[in-house]
């Protein structure tokens, strides 16, 4: 895994004083500030009608999003599905060393976005929990 850097370090710390979840599994996709959790722990984290979400957001002043760890390669695309939301995909597909996504071209659109950002991100993203490379075709 990766080393955890101090910026997100804070992100940890805020995320387990108002949820009570502890987790050590924190990046950036779109902007967004991403935190995995357990699969269990999910509703615990969101709290009630939201609450821990939003009131991590206002004080972060960023959006939040929480999503299911994964539990080993059978969950790529739930997790990749999650992070990605509300953007679509066809399909994904595992070989060899490499995850290759097929999307409509205005999927692949925001899911490549401006300056290949989110691509690069995504490809991080993968190369940190699972392993492999990442394309999108």
């Amino acid at each position: 895994m990766k080393t955890i850097n101090m910026q997100d370090m804070r992100y940890l710390n805020l995320f387990g004083k108002i949820t009570r979840v502890n987790t050590r599994f924190c990046f950036k996709y779109n902007e967004n500030i991403v935190f995995c959790v357990p699969r269990i722990f999910i509703s615990k984290a969101v709290g009630e009608r939201g609450k821990n979400i939003k009131q991590i957001s206002m004080i972060l002043r960023k959006r939040i999003k929480v999503v299911p760890k994964p539990r080993g390669i059978r969950d790529i695309k739930s997790f990749i599905e999650a992070i990605v939301k509300p953007v679509t995909f066809k399909d994904l597909e595992i070989k060899n060393n490499e995850i290759i996504l097929t999307a409509g071209n205005q999927s692949k659109a925001a899911l490549i976005g401006r300056n290949k950002r989110r691509l690069l991100e995504m490809q991080k993203i993968v190369k940190d929990f699972f392993g492999k490379e990442f394309r999108i075709i």
